[in-house]
């Protein structure tokens, strides 16, 4: 499956905790990565700069689904099922 040109939910809706060039913490979840380009496209694509956890998320029908609403409502509910819990003391 190929991308929607100008989606980038899955660089913007989920956190990335690994290094990104110009984010050296990582990036929080809801916060476009700041290597988007104007078209919503990774300017990091094909680099080796690029961080491993973007190079392993093809794109696909159920992640994306078929409008870009529905590629962030589900990479939302991914970003909080997965999140780290935290617990009071």
């Amino acid at each position: 499956m190929e991308c929607r040109v100008g989606c980038a939910a899955c660089c913007i809706a989920i956190s990335i905790s690994s290094p990104i060039p110009g984010m050296p913490e990582g990036k929080p979840a809801g916060v476009p990565c700041p290597q988007l380009t104007a078209e919503r496209r990774c300017g990091l694509f094909g680099r080796p700069e690029r961080p491993d956890v973007c190079g392993g998320l093809p794109a696909s029908l159920e992640m994306c689904g078929t409008t870009n609403e529905e590629a962030f409502a589900y990479l939302e509910a991914l970003e909080e099922a997965t999140a780290p819990t935290r617990h009071s003391h």
